[in-house]
């Protein structure tokens, strides 16, 4: 029950998160590896199932877990929770519970009931994940909570062809101008929260992952059409360049 086991877990599942991860301070890393691999079990949980109230189940259960690590009790031995426990308070705890609880939309087929609805789910996933992370790296939450939002709106727009194939009506307007509004709105946020941003190096590291939010961002406000048609990416040594930045100066 090691951040090694857990490194390898981030390394299979989410080779971005891995990557980031790698390019924090070394000390940062025992706290970013449990928090991906715990992100990759709470993201998967709804998709490897078709029964609704297993997928439930496998949320509650994680649920259970945080409930346990807030309370500052004995806390169930697993391979992610364990170095997990280690590493959250009660209030970083609480905070990936929003994102477990947020993670229900998956399960169900039923679209967002509107652009306030998808705004919380992002709030409530990358965002809440980036602000434990800086919590747990010893961070102040200024600036985080929109940065993680600009940052999950990138991420969520390059994943809704995927999200149409599963069945699923990822967004409240698909319209070109509707996507590009939403954007508009998500590049916003990103930059005020960018500027608002008061942390160490290391608690920056949490961040990283949301390094090629702006760039992808800006191309779906000029191009919209990008988004169904699976064309929202920067390239490989566009993503290398802008980490070894946020690496080397902390520029995210």
């Amino acid at each position: 029950m090691s951040v090694d086991a857990c490194a390898a877990l981030v390394e299979r599942g989410d080779p971005w998160r891995f990557a980031c991860a790698m390019a924090a301070p070394v000390a940062a890393r025992r706290v970013l590896f449990p928090l991906y691999a715990f992100n990759i079990e709470v993201a998967r949980a709804p998709w490897v199932t078709q029964e609704p109230m297993i997928a439930e189940m496998r949320l509650q259960w994680w649920r259970d877990a945080l409930e346990e690590i807030a309370n500052g009790g004995v806390v169930r031995r697993h391979e992610v929770v364990s170095p997990l426990a280690d590493v959250l308070d009660a209030d970083a705890a609480r905070l990936l519970d929003r994102l477990v609880e947020a993670r229900r939309w998956d399960i169900y087929k039923a679209p967002f009931e509107d652009t306030q609805h998808l705004t919380h789910y992002l709030e409530d996933t990358s965002a809440c994940l980036m602000r434990a992370g800086v919590r747990a790296l010893g961070g102040a939450d200024t600036g985080v909570a929109d940065y993680g939002f600009g940052a999950g709106l990138a991420m969520f727009l390059q994943a809704v062809p995927e999200l149409e194939a599963r069945g699923r009506v990822p967004l409240v307007d698909g319209r070109p101008e509707g996507v590009a509004s939403l954007a508009r709105d998500g590049l916003a946020r990103l930059r005020s929260g960018r500027k608002a941003l008061r942390l160490s190096r290391e608690a920056k590291a949490a961040l990283f992952p949301g390094v090629t939010a702006s760039a992808l961002l800006a191309r779906v406000v000029a191009r919209p059409g990008l988004v169904v048609a699976g064309g929202v990416q920067v390239s490989e040594a566009g993503r290398k360049l802008r980490l070894i930045r946020a690496s080397a100066f902390g520029r995210v």
